[in-house]
């Protein structure tokens, strides 16, 4: 590279070159980067297909985090997609928020290093150059994965699990077979096993407060005859940050990396929260033209740990860049050489540790590296060697890997040890478009730093590590509840008292009282793995017909399920969403009904010792607090803070929990399909067959059955349906009303004609639109394409509508060529079963040209042909 001197004399052709030259040296690095990704996934895919056992690979989808998990201590799919178990839809190996196809993950994995006697092993599940993979699975079944779910709803509960969706599977490192666990290149040794087996539970939410992270716990247990001493673990992460249409370089090779100690505490007061976090994302939430659009990733998602067996935890943070095609362009920060901590070569490369050794010293190495962004900077102050010669390009951004790392600890035999860590990500990161453009400079970088806002990453990081450890709670008994703070102010003015001093003077003496409150940020050290919960979401279904959609649920379950922390039911009400596609943003509230009841305020002592008016109980039904006073016509809404109920001595004021939207016969507004109906016994044997329905597939009272109409919608375009269920929260303990998440009910469906109708009436089958215009813009209306996950050519939606359950729809062109056929199986009926869509795409992945076709639909009862017209 010219030097700064040299650039001066330069003619404008030869600064030209010069540019020319730079951006083709580092274009060709970053291709040889692809180059190796693209090589790594085809031999991994190779062997993990071929192999025995087999790497399987499932996915959380309960929260907004959308993370494919294998059972190989292993998470995400090397930048593929894989299909998600449950729904059949798509996952790109981490999806956030959900359904936004902004992906911040190639591949993740769990590493373990120790002392075997004399010699230093590790395994990984696997690795820079995706080649090591050391921990593998049981033979089917025993390597499957099992799932456990609290939500009475699922097909997996159990009242054992710890979440929504817990997924559990077991695997270790004790293969050695040469066709599945390579040699390693840097000591051409073969894979020695330090002899663990792991059993994996990654944790999921939906709430709220607890829908942006993951927890994963690990239990280790040594499995062989030897100690296992001086013991390191880590979470390595190859965390790369695009949106679907971007999977390439573009997405990839433009990250930042780092970690964040603490952040300010939400309540105030100075106090700062312990985060320790390591992080990726975007360098600058990828912009187009100056303003965000849908393929914007502003978030930011990382690792924290939060649980291991020491409490002396020594905790590490390192990342590298790895070159594959130059070592020489390898890097990573390391330390300056210090008498009591000489340098170590990693050979060829400074960053990318080889081998077992190497690994192994990255892991116990107490390490924390400076944010990517300032590798230009001079460290050396804090210990550091000087910035390389490509600081400044790696500083703008790179494909960078990280390894959060901790320990020591000793395992013996027949030993287990718990290791617990969270996936958390966060939400804007990037605040403003311009911001990296207008304030990065790779030698003053805190500019830019600045303006990033962690606050949405910490607060998620906070929760992650409360819902693992419940501050406040004494889990084990023992009369710890963790830590608390005390954050004191001055309150408003009690009184004033006046004394005259002389005939113009008087002194003022301001009386005021100081209030505190307190509030635990830490748990007693007992794991808990759960939080408060909002009720379960109701069984739905849709009912189409022509324009319009009626959504029917029965709230049985969540109208009688007890909250885990209450003891007791807190149902409040349920609240009608619907979206035009499957994002949470993209949901608007309908219709809402909640029980009718009220909070009641009692004046009296305040923790702090003075009075006030404080909540100590959850609401009170109307008729409850009617039976309660004794008064049939008592309305609690006239009595208010400055106008008091008394009652037996004491003091109330009232205010509605939520709205009190409580009337269930308006027909414009969520009814009760039986008005009639009694509530049932909560013995379940003593029900008979005229109070329960059999729509859901269960027996569930009628009592509990609701509907809402959502009327005058186009039938030409899928609406999608949801029903939440919130609770009253905990008003005496500060815990807000929650809610459940709409996309976890929600149900696709066309306010069309249903299958059953028109097989009854045999109505003929019709296709729209016909024309299929190229230039018609249906993409910009809403009729395809609309998330705009997909290039044009492949998003264009031809539809066939009144379609019988089960059928068989063939395109044919003019000559007779069978250009595609889809197969219509919805034998049981359910939501689009009257419906199927054609991409345009032929049965040989090609974009079909302008013309007229035929098309054919055959079913059991009949078939039907006609024509239909594209004109690209």
């Amino acid at each position: 590279m010219q030097s700064l001197f040299t650039r001066r004399i330069v003619s404008v052709l030869g600064l030209t070159a010069l540019i020319a030259l730079l951006s083709v040296s580092a274009t060709q690095a970053r291709s040889g980067l692809l180059q190796s990704k693209e090589e790594a996934l085809a031999r991994y895919q190779e062997q993990a297909t071929s192999a025995r056992p087999v790497v399987l690979y499932t996915a959380h989808n309960r929260g907004l985090i959308q993370l494919a998990v294998a059972n190989n201590a292993t998470f995400g799919t090397y930048g593929q997609d894989i299909a998600d178990p449950f729904t059949g839809e798509r996952i790109p190996s981490c999806v956030y928020p959900k359904n936004s196809d902004h992906v911040y993950l190639w591949v993740g994995a769990f590493w373990i290093g120790a002392v075997v006697d004399r010699d230093t092993l590790v395994s990984v599940g696997t690795e820079d150059f995706y080649v090591t993979q050391e921990f593998w699975p049981d033979e089917q079944p025993f390597g499957n994965f099992t799932y456990e779910s609290i939500d009475v709803n699922s097909p997996f509960y159990t009242p054992n699990a710890y979440s929504e969706e817990d997924i559990i599977c077991t695997y270790s490192d004790t293969n050695t077979d040469p066709g599945l666990v390579d040699i390693d290149p840097f000591t051409n040794l073969a894979h020695r096993p330090l002899g663990i087996e792991v059993t994996q539970r990654s944790m999921a939410w939906s709430y709220e407060y607890a829908d942006d992270f993951i927890l994963f716990d690990y239990q280790i247990r040594n499995i062989g005859q030897k100690r296992l001493s001086k013991v390191y673990m880590g979470i390595w992460v190859d965390g790369d940050v695009w949106h679907v249409s971007r999977n390439g370089p573009e997405g990839w090779n433009d990250d930042i990396v780092g970690f964040l100690i603490d952040h300010p505490a939400p309540e105030g007061c100075g106090f700062m929260d312990t985060v320790n976090i390591a992080y990726t994302a975007d360098n600058d939430g990828d912009p187009d033209g100056g303003r965000w659009d849908y393929r914007s990733p502003r978030g930011v998602v990382g690792a924290r740990v939060v649980r291991t067996p020491s409490d002396s935890l020594q905790l590490s943070y390192n990342w590298w860049i790895i070159n594959y095609s130059d070592p020489a362009r390898d890097f990573g920060p390391r330390k300056l050489e210090t008498p009591g901590d000489p340098f170590r070569s990693f050979g060829g490369r400074l960053g990318t540790p080889e081998g077992d050794p190497n690994k192994y010293y990255v892991l116990r190495h107490r390490e924390f590296d400076y944010d990517l962004i300032y590798t230009a900077t001079d460290n050396t102050d804090k210990g550091y060697r000087p910035p390389p010669p490509q600081a400044e390009e790696y500083a703008r951004g790179w494909d960078t890997r990280y390894l959060l790392s901790f320990g020591p600890f000793s395992i013996d035999p027949g030993q287990t040890l718990p290791i617990s860590f969270a996936w958390v990500a966060g939400e804007n990161l990037h605040q403003q478009p311009n911001d990296f453009d207008r304030l990065f400079d790779p030698n003053f970088p805190d500019f830019f730093y600045n303006e990033l806002d962690f606050s949405n990453l910490a607060l998620n990081a906070r929760w992650a590590s409360w819902v693992y450890d419940n501050p406040g709670r004494d889990t084990d008994g023992d009369g710890y509840f963790g830590k608390f703070r005390v954050c004191a102010f001055d309150s408003l003015i009690e009184r004033i008292d006046t004394t005259i001093t002389g005939p113009d003077t008087a002194i003022d003496t301001l009386y005021r009282y100081t209030e505190a409150d307190t509030f635990y940020y830490e748990g007693d050290g007992v794991p808990d793995f759960e939080g408060a919960g909002p009720p379960p979401a109701p069984r739905m279904r849709v009912i189409p017909s022509d324009g319009k959609l009626t959504v029917r649920w029965n709230g049985y379950f969540t109208e009688t399920t007890p909250d885990v922390f209450l003891g007791d039911v807190d149902f409040e009400g349920y609240r009608v969403y619907i979206a035009l596609d499957d994002r949470l943003t993209s949901f608007s509230l309908l219709q809402s009904y909640d029980v009718e009841d009220y909070n009641r305020y009692r004046y009296g002592e305040l923790p702090n010792g003075s009075d006030g008016w404080v909540l100590e109980e959850v609401p009170f039904t109307l008729d409850s607090l009617r039976t309660l006073f004794g008064e049939p016509d008592f309305e609690p809404l006239l009595w208010t803070r400055s106008r008091p109920w008394e009652w037996e001595g004491e003091f109330y004021y009232f205010e509605g929990q939520d709205n009190n939207q409580s009337d269930l016969t308006r027909p414009d507004g969520i009814r009760k399909v039986y008005p009639e109906a009694t509530r049932p016994d909560p013995d379940s044997t003593t029900w008979t067959e005229d109070e329960v329905t059999d729509a859901y597939g269960d027996p569930l009272p009628k009592y509990y059955e609701y509907e809402y109409t959502i009327d005058n919608i186009l039938p030409t375009v899928p609406y999608y349906v949801a029903v939440s269920a919130f609770d009253y929260g905990s008003p005496a303990s500060g815990l807000p009303a929650l809610e459940t998440s709409p996309v976890n009910n929600m149900i696709m469906e066309y306010p069309q004609t249903p299958a059953d109708t028109v097989e009854r009436y045999d109505l003929d089958v019709y296709v729209y639109p016909n024309p299929y215009l190229g230039d018609g813009r249906y993409a910009r209306a809403g009729f395809e394409n609309r998330d705009r996950s997909e290039p044009p050519e492949r998003a264009r939606l031809i539809h066939f509508a009144n379609l019988p359950r089960v059928c068989t729809i063939s395109i044919y062109s003019l000559d007779g060529d069978l250009v595609k056929e889809i197969e219509h199986n919805y034998p049981t009926g359910g939501p689009g079963s009257m419906h199927a869509t054609w991409d345009l795409i032929t049965r040989n992945t090609q974009a079909v040209v302008s013309g007229i076709y035929y098309w054919v639909v055959e079913s059991a009862e009949r078939t039907q042909q006609g024509k239909l017209v594209i004109i690209k």
